[in-house]
């Protein structure tokens, strides 16, 4: 039974290092969440054991561990907020830059930074001031 959670976990975070490696940013996204739910299930296969629930245990017999159980909640609450979160970068990142392809977005980016470097070499020339005068301030 722990080799099937092992290799479920394994495929998980094959599939999701695959996508993580694209070029599209809801790929990426999906390969973030595959990893995490990997990860999880990576803690419930370590902590399985065989016993009674912690509430009213009997005096003698084995007693399950409720702890990885905890953990592996909060990181499903947790890895569901961060999907949201990028999901919600995507799509932000595709409204503006009408791309969600990694290249698209990096040649749109030199791009950009071409288009504003006369005028940000502009803005330090006023904002360096006059040169300073040889010999001091006196």
């Amino acid at each position: 039974m722990i080799l099937a959670y092992a290799a479920g976990a394994a495929i998980l975070f094959g599939v999701g290092s695959y996508l993580l490696l694209q070029r599209d940013l809801v790929r990426i996204v999906a390969g973030v969440m595959l990893i995490s739910q990997s990860a999880v299930l990576t803690l419930i296969g370590s902590s399985l054991t065989r016993g009674q629930a912690p509430i009213a245990p009997e005096p003698g017999r084995p007693v399950s561990d409720p702890l990885p159980q905890a953990l592996s909640l909060t990181a499903l609450v947790i890895g569901l907020a961060t999907v949201a979160l990028l999901l919600a970068l995507a799509h932000r990142v595709a409204v503006v830059f009408r791309s969600e392809r990694r290249d698209a977005l990096a040649a749109n980016e030199v791009e950009h930074e071409q288009e504003l470097s006369p005028e940000r070499q502009r803005d330090q020339d006023e904002t360096a001031g006059p040169p300073p005068r040889p010999g001091g301030s006196r």
